[in-house]
């Protein structure tokens, strides 16, 4: 009977294990998840302790602070709640004089539901999307005023991710220098380089010229500074790429003159018809250039464009190869005998070039063709 048992459970599934406790509270790609549940706005604790929060703060249980606002509004709150969330406020209230175990505070120039928002935000740490939405500005400016770091990182998360546009970003600009937020100012400064033309013939960007000139000025300034770094960004790319053609013609060079390639190279060489492709991209257009200046009638110096590029390509080949006797490359020893002939300036100018086209292939200075490289394989 114990066997069977024994059997019968053994041959049982198990059950499965539950699942491990994790944070009340995570952060989701998509948006803010408490318990496996979407937020509609921003929260950093458990729902729990945000209901209870929240109903101490609209129930008003044993207020002892008065907050006046803009046209004789009134929000209750508790010392305790305001001092430990702000310093400011602590500062407010040991200086207030009130009535009994009753003290006030004013905080005028927002609305009052701004205020009731960023002071619901000190009880529980949270706020609804579209609360932020409505006085994200105001919120910011608050949280500056008093001192709530928690709350104004919020304010400039939810402006750079979305509240941001064309249309305001100069006043959340002159805002952000206000409010000390460095990040949300670069944000602003880079969309206003970006966007200059629209954001100029914003309302916004009207305003600020007769307020602030000097910001104005500034703003163009930078454009045109940026302005200036992004041809100064594409000049050097054009440059880089020429010096990046030259290195290449100089490996083609020695490539056809060394081994061949298709139907050209050196006299002896055997050319076959299986002959692997050629892995020089420089290779086709040297190629027609060599050719012509074969059989040019006027490849003096000066007299042919064509000749006149293929000179230059064999001067600065001599330059850089590094044993002129194996090298078959031609003329490469004449020109080296013709470099020390040449006036100082011509030289610094080839030296130049010369440096500015290892500098950009990043081979650290060392010499461009080594004996074993021009010598034949």
């Amino acid at each position: 009977m114990d066997d069977a048992c024994e059997g019968s459970l053994s041959k049982s599934v198990a059950p499965a294990a539950p699942p491990l406790p994790g944070p009340a509270t995570s952060y989701h790609q998509k948006g803010l998840v408490m318990n496996g549940l979407p937020l509609r706005g921003y929260s950093c604790v458990s729902t729990a302790a945000k209901d209870l929060w929240e109903r101490l703060f609209d129930s008003g249980y044993k207020a002892d602070v008065t907050i006046f606002t803009d046209y004789n509004g009134i929000i209750y709150a508790h010392a305790n709640v305001l001092g430990m969330a702000s310093p400011v406020m602590k500062g407010m209230l040991n200086q207030s004089k009130g009535h009994g175990r009753w003290r006030s505070l004013s905080i005028h120039g927002v609305p009052q539901d701004a205020v009731r928002v960023f002071i619901r935000f000190l009880y529980s740490s949270c706020s609804e999307k579209a609360d932020m939405e409505d006085y994200v500005l105001h919120l910011l400016v608050l949280s500056h005023v008093f001192v709530v770091p928690q709350l104004k990182r919020e304010c400039e998360r939810q402006l750079e991710h979305g509240l941001l546009s064309t249309e305001n970003v100069v006043d959340i600009f002159q805002l952000a220098l206000l409010c000390d937020a460095p990040r949300l100012s670069l944000v602003c400064h880079r969309m206003i380089l970006k966007n200059f033309k629209v954001v100029s013939d914003s309302e916004g960007w009207k305003a600020m010229m007769q307020s602030h000139p000097v910001l104005e000025k500034e703003l163009v300034e930078s454009v045109l500074d940026e302005d200036h770094k992004q041809k100064e960004r594409i000049r050097k790319l054009k440059e880089r790429k020429i010096y990046l053609q030259l290195y290449e013609a100089m490996e083609a060079l020695v490539h056809i003159c060394r081994d061949g390639c298709k139907t050209i190279g050196p006299h002896d060489k055997d050319f076959k018809e299986d002959q692997a492709p050629c892995n020089y991209t420089a290779c086709k257009g040297l190629e027609l250039l060599v050719r012509h200046f074969a059989g040019c009638r006027l490849r003096i110096p000066g007299k042919c464009s064509h000749c006149k590029r293929m000179w230059q390509l064999l001067e600065l080949h001599s330059r850089l190869c590094d044993d002129s006797d194996v090298c078959r490359v031609p003329l490469c020893r004449n020109f080296k005998e013709r470099i020390k002939k040449q006036s100082k300036k011509d030289e610094i100018k080839w030296k130049k070039l010369v440096e500015k086209m290892l500098r950009t292939k990043r081979i650290g200075g060392a010499n461009f063709f080594s004996e074993e490289l021009a010598s034949p394989s």
